[in-house]
């Protein structure tokens, strides 16, 4: 269920780059693809700021958040594209509602 969210980025730039994100951090994660949520945020910067990428995401190893960290790294510097910052929202289950109930009411998948 991690959520990806990209500020700074045309949607050109996020066209092949992407996929290819999603597919690591999948793997990284050990979830479905299908899981994992990206967005582009069209945003006016009030002063210069560089390119984001913020992922919303339950606690995980340290391990797994510096994997993903450099992995997209790598991608984006692929592209010419490694001025970004990444960072995490650490989510909390108990704090992560779901149809009005938090996720720790559900059973897990």
């Amino acid at each position: 269920m991690p959520f990806i969210r990209f500020r700074g980025f045309t949607g050109h730039q996020l066209e092949e780059t992407v996929p290819r994100i999603t597919e690591q951090m999948a793997l990284i994660c050990n979830i479905p693809r299908e899981r994992l949520k990206a967005e582009r945020y069209d945003v006016q910067a009030l002063t210069p700021s560089p390119a984001s990428i913020e992922i919303l995401m339950f606690q995980r190893d340290q391990e797994i958040h510096n994997r993903i960290a450099s992995s997209i790294h790598g991608i984006l510097a692929d592209e010419g594209l490694s001025d970004a910052h990444i960072f995490f929202n650490i989510l909390s289950p108990t704090l992560y509602y779901k149809q009005g109930k938090p996720l720790t009411d559900y059973p897990l998948d």
